[in-house]
């Protein structure tokens, strides 16, 4: 498939790496930096999404999408993405996640704004309560270096994700340029989406946040462990 990612907001916290492992699969072991591992927080709009080779199709190439996320690594070594959860507004898109990618994706009522500051909304159905976002990029923009945090955070090139039942992982990996980096201003920021998922709340000030205005993406297929 090809898509794009937009207008991207990476809010990251550290928390002890056996708080993460309690929530990954068997066959995943969370990936570490500077002795903690990650959960991102992650609102952006979808666009372009479709299969490569055909065109758009309008209401269903463009949509939000709101990503609570984690780095890991299998038996191999190969270092990932795990997807605690992917909500977004557009049904058709999240039964197809589900189904083809094995993906966590939950259905949410979601809007975004867009002017000098991006405002994001997003209330999962089933959730009373609405994760808002209020920020933008600022600075020059940057590609994050081999060895630091923000490469460690955000050059990631596959995906993993298990089968229902738990018995079988699969592999997926993606294409992209590497993402140019901006500072972010945030004046306001939400965990519930790390919530909604049945996850011990974080506190306090995300310890790395940025922005991208986007890339554009490659998705392949998955490859079965």
């Amino acid at each position: 498939m090809c898509q794009g990612w937009k207008d991207l907001l990476f809010l990251h916290w550290k928390v002890p790496v056996a708080q993460v492992q309690a929530h990954l699969p068997r066959d995943l072991k969370a990936d570490n930096f500077g002795g903690g591992a990650w959960i991102g927080v992650v609102p952006f709009s979808m666009r372009g999404v479709r299969p490569k080779f055909l065109p758009c199709l309008p209401g269903l190439s463009n949509f939000l999408e709101l990503n609570v996320r984690t780095y890991v690594y299998d038996k191999s070594g190969v270092p990932g993405v795990w997807f605690f959860s992917l909500d977004a507004n557009q049904r058709i898109a999240c039964g197809l996640g589900r189904s083809l990618f094995n993906l966590n994706y939950r259905m949410a009522e979601m809007e975004a704004e867009k002017d000098v500051w991006i405002d994001y909304r997003a209330r999962r159905e089933g959730c009373t309560e609405t994760a808002a976002f209020r920020h933008r990029p600022s600075g020059p923009r940057r590609v994050a270096k081999p060895g630091t945090l923000e490469f460690f955070l955000t050059e990631r090139y596959v995906l993993y994700a298990n089968s229902k039942d738990g018995s079988q992982m699969w592999r997926g990996r993606v294409h992209h340029p590497p993402y140019e980096l901006q500072d972010a201003e945030v004046e306001s920021f939400s965990t519930l989406p790390i919530e909604w998922n049945g996850q011990d709340r974080l506190s306090g000030q995300p310890q790395h946040t940025c922005a991208s205005m986007g890339v554009d993406v490659d998705i392949f297929s998955l490859e079965r462990l």
